[in-house]
């Protein structure tokens, strides 16, 4: 029996390598004559970059920038010949701040937006952008911000790239500081979300970021109008755009301003590791991440696993740190188990994540591998 695990990372626990790890221990305890072929993924947000490093080979470089709040910070991105790779969540994360400091009215995209200039003005012109596990909502104004755009209000004033400042936005000016004319920017988002309204990217995300319920209403607004702007402006329709809802709808500036191409991340990285193939192959496959909910289905990895399993009738079992109540009418998945289900508390099902994971590996293995 072949058996696939597919897991992305337990925020604030385990990576998606130690994750698989941890269950693959569980399995083999008692039947170490099963083939577990681990297979950790991402699917565009935290760890994606990690995982391409590993897969490609790539060298890392370190640069000074800012975090959420304009704090000083190093963060790395990698690079292979003439293509960066960076991850948001290495600058502009909402792993970088305390639960107390979040809060997407204040957070900015600015550091991310250096670490892309250093990567220009390094020479590479192609740059792959990895834009999930963000802590902001500012439509990706702190990226313009950092390579030359301003943001004005009706009275002229220089606007700060925060979230809060959306609502304000009047005119956008190219300030020229950056030469971003020869710039191959791809976007790897990890939802299906558009830029706002119900489903957009406040009322969705920025909750979990900090956000009030009248913070949310007050940056679904910003992004409102701040679409408004590029529309009038560029004559750019980017409002209702799938997958522009990622990261607190930063692509809305980089395929604006900055004419960047938007890919689904899964998909690449997927793509990149050959998985569709190994799903093909296998006789099981068990997918999951620190939490599986709604929106695990709206483009994350977990439900485009289990699409993959259904392509090809690959039974799927789902593992995660928290599952909240789904309503899932697809005979493809076999079972689902969580870690809170038999944990103490929360806290207790992210610091014994480990522990967990091995116990319900071997729980799957004698009761769905014998």
């Amino acid at each position: 029996m072949n058996i696939l695990l597919c897991l992305d990372k337990f925020k604030f626990s385990l990576t998606a390598n130690e994750a698989c790890a941890a269950l693959s221990k569980g399995i083999l305890s008692k039947n170490d004559r099963l083939n577990v072929v681990s297979h950790p993924m991402a699917d565009g947000g935290e760890g994606s970059l990690e995982l391409v490093k590993e897969i490609l080979n790539l060298k890392s470089i370190s640069v000074h920038t800012l975090d959420p709040l304009g704090r000083k910070i190093k963060a790395a991105y990698t690079t292979s010949d003439d293509t960066a790779f960076i991850e948001l969540a290495c600058a502009s994360g909402l792993s970088l701040l305390k639960k107390q400091e979040r809060n997407p009215m204040l957070s900015s995209t600015l550091g991310t937006g250096l670490m892309i200039k250093d990567a220009i003005e390094n020479g590479y012109k192609k740059i792959f952008l990895f834009v999930g596990g963000s802590a902001t909502n500012d439509g990706g104004i702190g990226i313009a911000k950092a390579l030359g755009f301003d943001f004005l209000s009706e009275d002229k004033s220089s606007l700060d790239p925060i979230g809060m400042n959306l609502a304000k936005i009047h005119t956008v000016i190219n300030t020229k500081t950056s030469d971003i004319s020869s710039l191959d920017l791809t976007v790897l988002h990890d939802v299906s979300n558009p830029m706002h309204g119900p489903d957009g990217a406040a009322f969705t995300y920025a909750q979990q970021k900090g956000a009030s319920q009248e913070d949310i209403i007050s940056l679904d607004e910003g992004l409102k109008n701040y679409a408004s702007i590029l529309n009038r402006n560029l004559n750019y329709d980017i409002g209702s755009i799938s997958g522009i809802g990622a990261a607190g709808a930063v692509s809305a500036s980089l395929l604006a301003l900055l004419n960047a191409e938007m890919k689904d991340g899964f998909e690449v990285l997927a793509e990149i590791t050959n998985l569709e193939e190994k799903i093909k192959n296998s006789s099981l496959v068990i997918t999951g991440e620190g939490k599986v909910d709604a929106s695990s289905f709206q483009g994350k990895l977990v439900g485009k696993v289990i699409s993959l399993c259904k392509k090809y009738k690959v039974p799927c079992g789902i593992v995660a740190g928290n599952i909240q109540e789904l309503k899932i009418n697809n005979e493809t998945i076999a079972f689902s188990k969580s870690l809170q289900s038999r944990a103490i508390d929360v806290n207790d099902s992210i610091e014994s994540a480990e522990k967990y994971l091995v116990e319900i590996g071997l729980e799957i293995s004698e009761e769905f591998l014998v």
